[in-house]
């Protein structure tokens, strides 16, 4: 079986996630370029992806962007941190290409999440398995070379040239596009 790329999806209670999404939220349309969340608003959705990918942008004090993140189809996609305490957003999330995601208001989360201590275990557990994800992420940029990184990445997920421009992926992996063109040709 093929890992996901968001390694956390392997632990969480998947299902519990897509139901409520797909049964409590609304199908909607993302344009490439537009924004599921951003730079300082609050998160209105938690989404399931059914088709289409995002991306996860922090932008610097002189504009520019920085993808920390990626998420594909049958994923997940929200302001995590912030959603859990309604505050503004650190990251934009921005459709890479045409989407469309069932989403569910944030607001309807955090009430069964009230009403239901099985599913506040499900977002506890998730949290959790978030973190693990990222932590796992920035220990990776010190103790791996650029060239290590892109190796990791481009086994695991062959196709990943398919689905995000260069720019985003050498974004992701804090290289510059002419680096990781280097890297592709098999040059360092």
């Amino acid at each position: 079986m093929k890992e996901n790329f968001n390694t956390y999806i392997d632990q969480i209670d998947f299902e519990a996630w897509r139901e409520i999404c797909v049964s409590k939220g609304k199908l909607r349309h993302f344009a490439k370029g537009e924004e599921f969340v951003s730079i300082g608003k609050i998160g209105r959705y938690i989404g399931f992806i059914q088709s289409g990918t995002l991306k996860y942008v922090a932008r610097s004090a002189d504009g520019t962007e920085h993808v920390m993140g990626l998420v594909f189809r049958d994923g997940f996609v929200a302001d995590w941190h912030h959603f859990q305490y309604g505050q503004n957003a650190t990251v934009a999330i921005v459709a890479a290409s045409d989407c469309e995601i069932y989403c569910v208001p944030v607001k309807e989360v955090k009430e069964i999440m009230a009403s239901d201590p099985l599913f506040n275990n499900v977002v506890m557990h998730t949290t959790v398995a978030v973190y693990g994800t990222i932590y796992d992420r920035y220990v990776d940029l010190y103790v791996k070379t650029p060239q290590q990184r892109y190796e990791d990445l481009i086994n695991r997920h062959p196709d990943l040239f398919d689905f995000f421009s260069l720019k985003d992926i050498a974004s992701f992996l804090k290289i510059t596009p002419t680096h990781l063109s280097r890297l592709r040709k098999g040059k360092k």
